[in-house]
């Protein structure tokens, strides 16, 4: 289903070939096609949704709400799941694709615009419809918190899309950001599963979020949240944010008691049930399998990684070092993988992303006079959806050639410094493209070493 475009450009070598294999089986796996094959069924009148059941002969209609990078594919799957037993619903997503029953609204990531707007509205008022008689299945994805922006009444999409760009440059963990985006929106933070009740809420999540707070995945629509107003604005003052006045404001009202909170962990949502269906252990464990095939040793390190992009790359190389010189914490030829989010705190004004970042910063320490790191290792790093950042690439696959000398070595710290490693590893031919993937469950690294 992925394919890495112009696999013939890379090296060749087999930890070149292991590793792109590796990211296109993480890959897979995490599609909704793949996933939902196991997840849900049709028997009969039966809907099966992992281990829980429902009876349709209950329901008068059953409707698709939600969005997210993953939204669309997860409809289609359902629709060739349900068939004509799916009275329709409304999709948002950056990713669209051809459906029958479900509307797909075509929106903007990371930063929401128009059509998001009224997507998201689409969405609230087709949950607003539904009542008892009605079965909601809630599609829950990464990307949907600028996918499904509905701000509320007194914030503009202006005031969003500025808030957001603050926020995404701040260096903000994803969990900070939604707890202001949850406090400026009308649907998330439990907003939309409010909405629907009394109907039935089944939420098929795919989460991109480290540690799988379904509170987190696209600011968590359909479940409780814990977080406050008081929490938003202290996320604005942590960073020292400049966010638009009328955002700034709302969130006072709001900390003040004169604006009802988000629905708190005490609310009861005894009509919603939530299916966690992937996340980023689904890509990783199918790239380990790759691994084991090929005769490598695999360990993964961890599916939590976070911080800084840069950092994190510099402790991927340390591992690597240490299984090349003593064999710990796994003999080589082994392959290494992690999942989770690395962030970037934005310096500069340069080309590129998260994995990006990290792939540089690791590449500056294979290559060169002084490394330690021997020359048949090979570290890729993308992001599963298929776009790292705002950038078109994935990401990028790294070895001691892609920083060779001392001169290169100048160019790509100088890059780091600007926020620019996509033009250098552009230039180095280095970069990874998939295309949209149809899926997202945050990033995945592979580490061969020979």
């Amino acid at each position: 289903m992925t394919d890495i475009d112009d696999r013939e450009r890379f090296a060749g070598s087999p930890a070149h070939e292991l590793g792109l294999d590796c990211l296109e089986a993480g890959i897979d796996a995490a599609h909704p096609e793949a996933v939902l094959r196991d997840s849900v069924s049709l028997d009969g009148d039966t809907l099966r949704i992992e281990d829980d059941s429902y009876d349709l002969t209950d329901y008068d209609e059953v409707v698709v709400v939600g969005g997210g990078k993953a939204g669309a594919s997860v409809a289609v799957t359902l629709e060739a799941v349900l068939g004509e037993r799916l009275d329709g619903g409304v999709i948002v997503t950056d990713d669209p694709v051809e459906t029958e029953h479900v509307d797909v609204v075509e929106a903007t990531h990371p930063v929401p615009n128009e059509a998001g707007v009224a997507g998201a509205r689409r969405v609230r008022e087709l949950a607003e419809a539904a009542d008892e008689r009605t079965l909601v299945l809630a599609v829950i994805t990464g990307g949907g918190s600028a996918l499904l922006p509905a701000p509320a009444d007194d914030v503009t999409l202006a005031d969003l899309q500025a808030t957001t760009d603050r926020l995404l440059e701040s260096g903000a963990s994803i969990d900070e950001i939604n707890a202001v985006r949850k406090h400026c929106s009308a649907i998330k933070g439990g907003r939309l599963a409010a909405a629907a009740a009394p109907a039935t809420v089944a939420t098929l999540a795919f989460s991109d979020v480290v540690g799988d707070d379904l509170g987190v995945i696209a600011s968590g629509p359909t479940v409780p949240d814990p977080t406050t107003y008081a929490d938003a604005l202290a996320v604005l003052d942590r960073y020292d944010l400049d966010v638009p006045d009328a955002v700034r404001t709302h969130l006072q009202s709001g900390a003040a008691g004169e604006r009802d909170e988000t629905p708190g962990p005490d609310t009861d949502f005894g009509h919603v049930s939530t299916h966690l269906l992937a996340n980023a252990w689904t890509a990783v464990d199918a790239a380990r399998e790759v691994a084991t095939e090929r005769g490598y040793d695999p360990l993964v390190l961890s599916t939590r990684v976070r911080g800084e992009a840069r950092e994190q790359g510099l402790a991927h190389v340390a591992v690597a070092e240490e299984v090349a010189a003593s064999g710990e914490p796994v003999d080589p030829p082994a392959v290494v993988l992690s999942g989770g989010e690395t962030t970037v705190t934005v310096r500069g004004d340069g080309e590129g992303g998260p994995n990006q970042e990290f792939a540089l910063r690791a590449a500056l320490e294979f290559g060169g006079a002084a490394a330690e790191t021997p020359d048949d290792v090979v570290l890729a790093a993308v992001d599963t959806d298929g776009r790292d950042g705002g950038s078109d690439a994935a990401g990028a696959i790294v070895d001691a050639t892609t920083v060779p000398d001392a001169d290169a070595a100048t160019e790509a710290r100088a890059a780091l410094a600007d926020n620019d490693a996509g033009t250098y590893l552009d230039g180095r031919d280095a970069l990874v493209y998939t295309g949209r993937t149809g899926t997202n469950v945050n990033d995945l690294r592979v580490l061969v070493v020979e």
